[in-house]
């Protein structure tokens, strides 16, 4: 895998960002309010080369397209991304760029995932109130984050869409070193990644993504349709604390005073509910048909086929198809390790079977 680096410093919307995150309740666990995070402002990103296939590249030696790639809720690493990213840049021959979306892999402190600093916490929790199963080191942090004010969630996606168009201006402007400025740009998105993805082309923030292709692994379903309790996500309680927070207040700008009423609000409030702007959101999926690709699994209980269709409507489910692999997986391991239960060849036909497909397209 050829793997480059690359130093991101937050600019764009920086000072709208960090007047809201002032706003923001501070969890009782973690001191340091969100805007005095400095990891969240300053962070590398990774663009995963093709290495055995040649790149494709304009006569300034730069890559001629580039593939973006979102990645899910409450993420601490990349590990399970780079065989997806290594065989989307092998068969396609375009580089994939790795961005960590706001307070997620690096852009978050080590102590959030560190089992000795979050461990105790819990065990301070399930003595004084009743157990709760769902709550781990894991999800701990995002868990009480969001408990503590779940408008931080859309802060962070709000804030992840100003940090990708900091990227595609670079790019556009020609200032990218490995980008040229003329490249198509496409998305691959998982999870709640594709959230993102569907925002940036639906509200299309200046134009950048116009005539971007898109294709949603594990994701595209409207917000209150999914299921985010989990031990490797958040727990039940949190769930349900956002949820009711985003179609009881959010929505109708009910006691919340930090709204905008802006077309990045509203492209997210079209995917709340599936009742919220219908006519309008499956217009734009009708309208994009041709750009937009989903894959979704049965079993997965996180993002449904259901929410999905519920996004799309009826009448873009050829967008869509749903796969139900042979052996035991789940929305947050799609492709588990090979074993007894589980053959690597078996593996590989099925993990080969979706790159494969997001590679055809994308390519």
């Amino acid at each position: 895998m050829k793997s480059h680096k690359f130093l991101f410093r937050e600019i764009l919307g920086r000072e709208e960002i960090s007047e809201d995150m002032k706003r923001t309740v501070t969890p009782s666990f973690y001191c340091k309010p969100d805007h005095e995070i400095e990891e969240n402002r300053a962070f590398d990103y990774k663009i995963i080369e093709p290495e055995l296939s040649p790149m494709r590249r304009t006569l300034n030696g730069k890559a001629d397209s580039l593939i973006l790639l979102f990645h899910g809720l409450n993420e601490r690493n990349w590990d399970k991304y780079y065989p997806w990213a290594e065989y989307i840049a092998e068969k396609t021959r375009k580089p994939v760029l790795l961005f960590p979306t706001a307070f997620h892999i690096n852009r978050a402190p080590d102590e959030w995932s560190a089992p000795r600093v979050m461990q105790p916490f819990i065990s301070l929790e399930n003595r004084d109130y009743i157990k709760n199963d769902h709550l781990t080191f894991l999800n701990y942090a995002l868990s009480k984050r969001i408990q503590a004010d779940p408008y931080r969630f859309y802060l962070a996606g709000r804030e992840s869409v100003y940090n990708v168009c900091q990227l595609m201006n670079q790019i556009q402007k020609g200032r990218h070193p490995m980008i040229d400025a003329r490249a198509s740009v496409d998305i691959f998105a998982y999870s709640i990644g594709a959230m993102l993805a569907q925002v940036l082309l639906f509200a299309n923030p200046g134009y950048y993504f116009t005539a971007s292709k898109l294709f949603m692994f594990c994701g595209g379903s409207v917000f209150n349709e999914m299921n985010g309790d989990s031990r490797m996500i958040m727990d039940g309680e949190s769930f349900r604390t956002m949820i009711k927070y985003y179609t009881e207040n959010f929505i109708y700008f009910k006691d919340e005073k930090r709204l905008k009423g802006d077309q990045l609000e509203h492209a997210f409030i079209c995917h709340i509910d599936k009742s919220l702007y219908r006519s309008q959101r499956e217009y734009f999926y009708n309208e994009n048909a041709r750009r937009i690709r989903v894959l979704s699994l049965k079993k997965d209980t996180v993002i449904p086929t259901s929410g999905i269709k519920s996004a799309l409507g009826v009448e873009q489910l050829q967008c869509l198809e749903e796969l139900d692999f042979p052996f035991n997986y789940s929305h947050e391991i799609p492709f588990p390790e090979a074993g007894p239960k589980l053959s690597a060849t078996e593996r590989k036909y099925w993990f080969e079977r979706v790159f494969s497909e997001v590679s055809d397209f994308l390519g």
